[in-house]
């Protein structure tokens, strides 16, 4: 199964001590170099290391065209257009994105989304948390 995600459901996620459910549900995450930048200028110490677990992965961006007009044309912050356009250039199964006109946007171009909400719903169906 292969997961892109945006910065804020990953810092969001880590700020609350659940990041490591989405090494449990997905194996790998995937980001966009862009991301791994703007998590490595938190001034969170616990954030900034977000980058170096084994199993997130940055990856390199093709299309960087579709990213470049999701910013200029949508409005999109930088981390959600190029995390956009990395799902469609890896075919992910799921992005996860919180932010209301991002994952528009990401649906509109047939993306399946996910947000922390959705993560820690998965998580408790499986068992990995008692509750939400």
């Amino acid at each position: 199964m292969i997961i892109v995600s945006d910065t804020s459901p990953l810092c969001n996620l880590q700020l609350v001590n659940s990041l490591w459910l989405l090494r449990e549900l997905y194996g790998i995450v995937i980001i966009p170099h862009v991301v791994a930048e703007e998590l490595a200028a938190a001034s969170n110490l616990d954030i900034q290391n977000i980058c170096h677990l084994e199993w997130i992965q940055i990856r390199t961006l093709s299309l960087t065209k579709v990213a470049e007009s999701l910013q200029r044309k949508r409005g999109l912050y930088p981390g959600e257009a190029k995390a956009i356009a990395l799902a469609i250039e890896l075919k992910a199964d799921d992005l996860l994105i919180d932010e209301r006109l991002g994952r528009r946007e990401a649906l509109q171009l047939g993306l399946s989304v996910i947000g922390v909400l959705g993560i820690l719903v998965a998580a408790k169906q499986k068992g990995l948390i008692p509750m939400v």
